[in-house]
């Protein structure tokens, strides 16, 4: 999986340093599938990725455990806004949300506090098949700020007591709050919501409860034409996300990607309904719910699943031949899977703070930053804080960001937007 030496790879290395223009950075194979989709595309990025699919494209004959590898995030990544977001709006919207036995909502996240297992209990009935959040407005409005905000209606932290680099209990409870249904269900659910967020129109919002949230999502199109590309190059793609598995797997299919390459949370099943427990990775065993797709969560299931690295090494950095070559991300979330990437990191500019502070230093000259390719972000006017407190740690403290021999990154200019 590693670089060649070859005329494309010393082109890319080239144009890493600057050193040639960016036109030349394209030479490559003849024959060689390249981007078809110009327009969005910042600087010599798409030249670039152009390059590395060039100097990997004799490989798509090779069997799948001997092709590079590309991983990509996927909400706000490969499309506009978010597909959990737009499931779980469709399951209050339709009464999809089963209430926890007896009304014990501590059951459906062990990091959810007490003050909001009591907010959702007083909120919301027990001794319903289904939550009625259709038209209980008080359920709905609190499932959603504790969903959405992190903390309920009244202000109230909900969820405490987790690793900061592994989980967001936020992200995960969507998934937990699918238990008692079957995969084949929660997966109907996402198509559902697939269907209505991309036939509405752009900038569309939505009621739930009282509020009014996003309504529509897009695919990227350039980012469509670049998986495919990936793929005819010779590329194993996958793609790796904090949205629950069977929602990320009907999205997928929109971009030629199986879902059997498509790693999401994962739910325990019981008699073939989903849980509210989640798989683990690595050292965290199936029902221990503290790791989930998340920051350095991402490496651990892409070592594991991808790479079949099984037990606490999953967790660790792994050897250059065994990492992906390429990896696209647009949050802090995606960090550690991107800083494993050998070969290019794309970055679609969100503007956070510790993966634009690491992007934007480029130390290696391997990373490659885009404005979003739908509504992107206008230029952030102060310098991010990566000398302070650009990094969130494991218990959640803000810190400074670090390279890898401990040394600061100084703080950076938004400079692609």
């Amino acid at each position: 999986m590693k670089l060649r030496t070859s005329a494309a790879a010393a082109a890319l290395a080239l144009a890493a340093t600057g050193l040639l223009p960016a036109a030349n950075a394209e030479a490559g194979p003849a024959g060689c599938p390249a981007l078809k989709v110009s327009e969005g595309w910042y600087g010599d990025n798409k030249a670039r990725i152009d390059a590395l699919i060039a100097d990997h494209c004799d490989d798509k004959g090779r069997p799948r455990g001997e092709k590079p590898v590309a991983v990509f995030d996927w909400d706000n990544t490969v499309v506009k806004n978010d597909v959990g977001d737009a499931t779980f709006y469709w399951l209050l919207r339709n009464d999809r949300v089963r209430p926890p036995k007896d009304g014990d909502w501590s059951t459906t996240s062990r990091h959810l506090t007490p003050e909001a297992a009591t907010a959702l209990a007083e909120a919301c009935p027990t001794g319903v098949g289904t939550l009625p959040t259709s038209t209980d407005t008080a359920c709905a409005d609190e499932l959603l700020s504790v969903y959405g905000n992190g903390a309920t209606t009244a202000g109230r932290t909900a969820f405490t007591g987790y690793d900061h680099r592994r989980m967001e209990p936020q992200y995960a409870w969507l998934a937990q709050l699918l238990h008692g249904w079957t995969t084949r269900q929660a997966a109907s659910f996402a198509a559902a919501a697939r269907a209505e967020n991309l036939a509405a129109p752009q900038g569309a919002t939505q009621q739930v409860g009282t509020a009014k949230v996003t309504g529509w999502v897009r695919y990227y199109d350039q980012q469509r034409d670049l998986i495919r590309t990936l793929q005819d190059g010779g590329f194993d793609v996958w793609i790796v996300s904090a949205s629950p598995e069977p929602v990320v797997d009907v999205w997928a299919k929109g971009v030629g990607v199986d879902p059997s390459h498509a790693v999401g949370i994962r739910n325990t099943t019981d008699q073939g309904r989903l849980t509210s427990h989640l798989k683990g990775c690595g050292s965290v065993r199936d029902g221990e719910d503290t790791m989930i797709t998340y920051i350095d969560g991402k490496r651990c299931f892409i070592n594991q699943e991808i790479f079949g690295v099984r037990g606490p090494a999953a967790e660790r950095v792994q050897p250059a031949a065994r990492r992906q070559v390429f990896a696209a991300g647009d949050s802090d979330t995606d960090i550690s899977f991107l800083r494993d990437a050998t070969g290019l990191r794309l970055v679609l500019n969100r503007n956070k703070n510790e993966l634009m502070c690491r992007a934007y230093e480029n130390g290696d000259g391997r990373w490659l930053v885009n404005p979003m390719f739908i509504e992107p972000k206008k230029q952030r006017t102060s310098a991010y804080p990566c000398s302070t407190t650009g990094y969130t740690a494991s218990d959640g403290t803000a810190q400074p960001v670090r390279r890898t021999d401990g040394s600061i990154v100084p703080d950076q200019l938004d400079t692609v937007f």
